[in-house]
């Protein structure tokens, strides 16, 4: 009996097992059949027996999700850069974008005033659209939006040079004014300007009819530099000429920026030079080639008190050009005895003291000797004849010496060299 009773139990033991086995087989094959058909996705299981992750679909394989969509966000950069102090009012500022568009962006100065600015057409940039002031601080604020559809903020600030880094240019001749066929134009500036090639090129001449010229550099008598402009031969009488200098906040140097813009229209007018030969004796007056005065002169005696030859007392050889007049004009040579000496109807024709002017004084030797110190002199009532009909910038062509007009004469002997020369003096701008 006992040993027939352990027989029963572990049958009975086997049915269990067997009974429990195919119940578990039927769950996973249930549980397989719901997760495949209608779905069509791919259902990975894994084993809680730490086996590697098994599909339903054994053609196929899990990928990680990713986005096809994904963009980069927008990156800003400023010209100059946000924070910069010591910027030119002039100088072009530009607010940039990649991997996006600007859609809004403002400049106010302090006092919140908008300052004209635009964006680009494909929305790419900004930029201001009108000069800054001097010493001032300009925010900018506005919003770029990304590839990625974000929005991103765009906030800076630029200072501008100080006031006191302002300095006044001039040029001569001014507006409206007539002057001679000999006229050159002259820009005169505050300060040296480290690159000559950068301001010439912000400079610009329009002339009716068209005339050949070019801009040399000169040291002025003053000191000062200065850009002038002579043409090849002497201007056409009747030329319109248009001078612009775009200036404002040019920098001229580290400490030094231009003040303003500055221009000038002015006219040629009639053709009249002065001929003058040491020799003769005479002054000749021509208009359009057609001698319209012959006056006695006298000119420089070339001797000092002590008889020797003297340099300094000789009327220099060369292309003059009138530079100024005065009814009135006191004279001073200590060197050669007379101070605050008032001479009647003088004009300018040179910076080293030589003037066309009357000199009741020298009536006797006018026409026959040279007696002054290097002067034309002519008597009063042909003095005031010749003033009234000079006029700034007229040629006065002087022979007849051994000594040229040159450098060391001043800052006005223009003429007084070859053409190639003169363009030599130029700086390239290409």
């Amino acid at each position: 009996m006992h040993l027939l009773s352990t027989r029963r139990r572990v049958a009975s033991r086997r049915r269990s097992l067997l009974a429990g086995a195919a119940s578990l087989l039927l769950a996973v094959t249930l549980v397989a059949g719901c997760s495949s058909g209608s779905l069509g996705g791919d259902v990975t299981v894994t084993s809680t027996a730490g086996q590697p992750p098994t599909s339903a679909d054994a053609s196929s394989s899990a990928a990680p999700i990713t986005s096809s969509s994904a963009q980069p966000a927008a990156q800003i950069a400023s010209t100059p850069a946000f924070g910069s102090t010591g910027v030119s009012p002039a100088e072009p500022i530009t607010v940039s974008v990649t991997d996006g568009k600007i859609t809004d962006l403002t400049m106010t100065n302090p006092d919140g005033k908008v300052v004209a600015g635009a964006i680009a057409a494909d929305g790419a940039s900004w930029s201001v659209g009108e000069p800054l002031g001097f010493g001032k601080v300009y925010t900018v604020a506005g919003m770029a939006t990304g590839a990625d559809g974000r929005q991103v903020p765009i906030s800076g600030t630029y200072t501008t040079v100080g006031t006191d880094t302002q300095v006044r240019n001039t040029i001569r001749p001014s507006d409206d004014e007539q002057v001679g066929v000999a006229v050159p134009i002259s820009i005169s500036f505050g300060a040296e300007p480290q690159d000559r090639a950068a301001i010439q090129k912000l400079v610009s001449i329009t002339t009716e009819p068209a005339v050949e010229g070019a801009w040399a550099w000169l040291k002025l008598d003053d000191g000062r530099w200065a850009m002038v402009y002579r043409t090849k031969d002497y201007w056409p009488a009747g030329t319109k000429v248009h001078v612009e200098a775009k200036l404002y906040g040019a920098k001229l140097t580290d400490d030094a920026y231009g003040a303003s813009d500055i221009t000038s229209d002015f006219t040629i007018g009639r053709n009249q030079v002065v001929v003058a030969d040491v020799n003769s004796k005479e002054m000749i007056v021509k208009q359009d080639g057609n001698v319209v005065a012959t006056y006695p002169a006298s000119y420089g005696r070339g001797v000092g008190p002590d008889g020797q030859p003297d340099p300094n007392l000789i009327t220099r050889s060369g292309t003059h050009v009138v530079m100024s007049k005065d009814a009135e004009y006191l004279m001073n040579n200590p060197r050669y005895g007379y101070t605050n000496s008032l001479q009647k109807w003088a004009v300018r024709i040179s910076n080293n003291g030589e003037f066309i002017h009357s000199n009741p004084n020298s009536v006797d030797a006018q026409g026959n000797t040279n007696v002054t110190h290097g002067c034309i002199n002519l008597s009063l009532e042909n003095g005031e004849k010749y003033f009234n009909t000079a006029l700034y910038g007229d040629p006065v062509e002087i022979s007849g010496t051994d000594v040229q007009l040159g450098p060391e004469d001043g800052d006005w002997y223009l003429w007084a060299m070859p053409w190639d020369q003169w363009k030599a003096m130029s700086v390239p701008t290409a």
